[in-house]
């Protein structure tokens, strides 16, 4: 008699060094479970501008409902070149130099992939967004991780990045404003990475994913303000936290007609084309810029109703000048690991929140929680209520 139960094949090469189920994915499960609050992962839980939803209406009906190109749907694309000349002064050539991408996190995976390789170093700052060293390791590349300072706040050290630096590094990737810190950049970092290009010659690739998130009258310092860092960097954005639709996974890369050539070959064969509907529904959107322009006082004001609502809490709130995240420091209330300290909030407390030691490779334990605010006022204020009891 023969064993027609099919055999699961022997792993052949060394498991991923990643989790398959990340600490988001279970600060969210015990929300759920607890039904706690969730100010753990990054999303709105209010809904995006009905206009914008009647705009992928329009595009369905008008038969947009088959594969778009693979660079990206041409309207979609002469809006990007367009609002990024207008916003940061350096044109990209609509044809050559922009992508349209399945969300950011595809953008930043296919780059990795097409401009590094085995035996090459990319420099990362720590925390870091969760995608990122699974790209670098998927491309056989090597991550350098340098931590950001939690002494000052997660200020950039660019003298500690400049001695990261060595003959095999390929790329530094940038993420600001900053994932989960909420940290940006200044004039004087955007020199400082000029200094670093020039004299080494490395590729930026610069997550600007929050690029319309700023605050308290900041502007965005992002590559594309420099001549020389846009002629050797490459920039990705996305819309999902532009026009809160993070579940539409459309996003974009922006790099010179080299790199563009290579992250293209990538690309065709990790997702081919993105959404026709959504693309053709946010070009159309893009022609009044006012959604995003509006978008740094609508943020600030969430930012500064939860801050303001936990000032008399336990808690110590670090500075957050962009992005839609405040981080917490809880180092008066409990001695616990951040983990640990997580899922008591969320058992105990009722609200959830992500520990800062997730967006590191190796232990780190500062007493620190990030909190998201893209939420409805009456949960900020639900949240801070039992935030303040604690």
């Amino acid at each position: 008699m023969h064993d027609d139960t099919p055999s699961v094949p022997s792993m052949t090469r060394p498991k991923l060094p990643w989790a398959g189920t990340t600490i988001f994915t279970v600060m969210s499960t015990l929300a759920t479970q607890h039904r706690a609050l969730n100010l753990g992962q990054g999303f709105p839980d209010f809904d995006c501008d009905p206009a914008l939803q009647a705009l992928v209406t329009e595009a369905m009906r008008a038969a947009h409902n088959q594969y778009a190109p693979m660079p990206g749907v041409p309207a979609l694309c002469q809006r990007i070149a367009d609002k990024t000349a207008a916003l940061y002064g350096h044109r990209y050539e609509v044809d050559t130099e922009i992508t349209v991408t399945a969300g950011a996190t595809q953008a930043i995976m296919a780059s990795v992939i097409a401009l590094t390789g085995a035996g090459d170093e990319v420099i990362v700052l720590e925390p870091a967004y969760d995608a990122y060293l699974p790209s670098i390791e998927l491309a056989g590349a090597v991550a350098v991780r340098v931590p950001l300072d939690a002494a000052r706040d997660y200020a950039v050290d660019w003298d500690r990045v400049r001695a990261a630096i060595t003959p095999r590094t390929r790329m530094l990737l940038i993420n600001f404003p900053h994932n989960p810190t909420g940290q940006v950049l200044d004039d004087a970092d955007l020199r400082a990475l000029e200094d670093i290009v020039s004299s080494t010659g490395i590729v930026v690739l610069s997550d600007e994913v929050y690029e319309h998130i700023v605050y308290d009258g900041r502007v965005h310092q992002g590559i594309a303000r420099s001549p020389l860092l846009a002629a050797n960097g490459v920039l990705i954005s996305s819309f999902g936290k532009t026009f809160h639709t993070t579940g539409w996974k459309v996003g974009y890369v922006c790099a010179p007609q080299a790199l563009t050539a290579e992250i293209r070959k990538v690309h065709q064969f990790m997702a081919f084309a993105v959404s026709t509907p959504m693309q053709h529904a946010i070009a159309a959107y893009l022609a009044d810029p006012r959604p995003y322009l509006d978008l740094p006082a609508f943020y600030q004001s969430k930012r500064d109703r939860f801050c303001n609502a936990l000032s008399g809490s336990r808690f110590r709130l670090l500075p957050s000048p962009g992005t839609y995240f405040v981080l917490a420091d809880y180092s008066a209330l409990s001695d616990e690991p951040e983990d640990v300290f997580a899922r008591r909030l969320i058992e105990q407390h009722g609200v959830a929140a992500i520990p800062v030691s997730a967006f590191y490779r190796e232990a780190v334990d500062n007493k620190v929680v990030r909190f998201c605010f893209a939420k409805r006022d009456e949960t900020i204020d639900a949240a801070a209520d039992k935030l303040s009891a604690v």
